[in-house]
Parts: C-alpha cells; sequence; structure tokens
C-alpha cells in the first residue's frame, strides 16, 4: 500500500514542525561574507579561491558533498549512473 500525503505550509512552518532550529542569521552572515569576498575578486582564478575558503572544509567538504549528492541520484536511478 502507497500513501501520498501533501502539506501546504511554508518553510518556516514547516522548520518549526520538525524541531529543526532555526538558522537565518547564521545564513544572512554566511551570505554577507560570500558577497563581500565575491565582490572584491577581480578574475575568475580569484573567485575560485574565494570560495574554496568560504566553503565549509574546504576542497575536502565540497568533494564529500558531491560525493554525498552521486550516491543519492544513484540511489534514485536504481545504481545507475
Amino acid at each position: 500500500m502507497k500513501m501520498n500525503f501533501e502539506v501546504d505550509c511554508t518553510p518556516e512552518e514547516a522548520r518549526r514542525f520538525l524541531g529543526l532550529p532555526d538558522v537565518t542569521r547564521a545564513n544572512e552572515a554566511y551570505v554577507d561574507a560570500v558577497m563581500k569576498a565575491m565582490q572584491g575578486a577581480g578574475s575568475l582564478d580569484q573567485l575560485q579561491e574565494f570560495t574554496k575558503q568560504f566553503a565549509p572544509m574546504g576542497q575536502l567538504g565540497m568533494k564529500m558533498f558531491q560525493n554525498i549528492l552521486e550516491a543519492g541520484a544513484s540511489m534514485a536511478t536504481g545504481g545507475k549512473k
């Protein structure tokens, strides 16, 4: 038996319902810092270096995130690439 539920709510309501913390202020600070760094970049290479510095755990974190996304995509497609 398969059942589907559709819930119509705002992201804020969903966050509260699931008991997730409100990270709005932290997100705003992170976005502001990234925007300031991007404005100071004069070339694509500088922008790439800034991006590596602001990403959690740098390049390793980005690679781990990519692996997670690839694994999820693989599972969603039944193990096919």
